[in-house]
This record gives C-alpha cells, sequence and structure tokens, in this order.
C-alpha cells in the first residue's frame, strides 16, 4: 500500500469536475443554513422567556422583529419600507437620548 493519496478529482471530465464542485457548494450552504435556523431558533426562544429589563431591551427584541418583518416585504411596498427605516430612526435618536 502507498502513502500517496489519490486526487480522483484529476480522473473525472471538467463536468463531473464542476459537478462535483457544484454539489460540495450547495451541501456546505444547506449546511450553513441549518445551523443559522437553529442559532435564529435558540435566539427567538431566549428573548421570548426573558422579558426585557429595560426600554433598550425592549427596542433590541423590536429591531429583530421588524428586520424579520421587513425582509418578508415586497420590494415595491415603498410605504411600509419606509415606516420600518423611521422607525429604526426613531429608536436610534431615543436611544441617544436616554
Amino acid at each position: 500500500m502507498t502513502e500517496h493519496t489519490v486526487d480522483l478529482d484529476k480522473h473525472r471530465g471538467m463536468a463531473a469536475q464542476k459537478a462535483t464542485e457544484l454539489r460540495r457548494a450547495l451541501a456546505e450552504v444547506e449546511a450553513n443554513v441549518r445551523e443559522l435556523r437553529e442559532r435564529e431558533a435558540d435566539l427567538e426562544n431566549r428573548m421570548m422567556a426573558v422579558p426585557a429589563a429595560s426600554w433598550a431591551e425592549a427596542a433590541t427584541k423590536a429591531r429583530y422583529l421588524l428586520n424579520l418583518y421587513a425582509a418578508s416585504l415586497p420590494v415595491e411596498d415603498t410605504r411600509h419600507r419606509a415606516l420600518v427605516a423611521a422607525l429604526f430612526d426613531d429608536f436610534a435618536r431615543l436611544s441617544e437620548e436616554a
């Protein structure tokens, strides 16, 4: 037995190499998406379990929820997008005043 590894990709055609690279990249993205969803679920569970101790903490939860809402808006819904942006500006201004 030899200690040299054989790179099987070199023995495949270019189309097969590209297909393999694509499958590997897709598997990596899917794993990252699953991990992200798990982390989001953990964050949301913690946000629901612990009441906000201040207005700043409540605003942080509201920002998170508003970002989810804004991400679901169609691009054409400029009115609601502007409303969310104005609310974020209000949060920033009020946080500075506090």
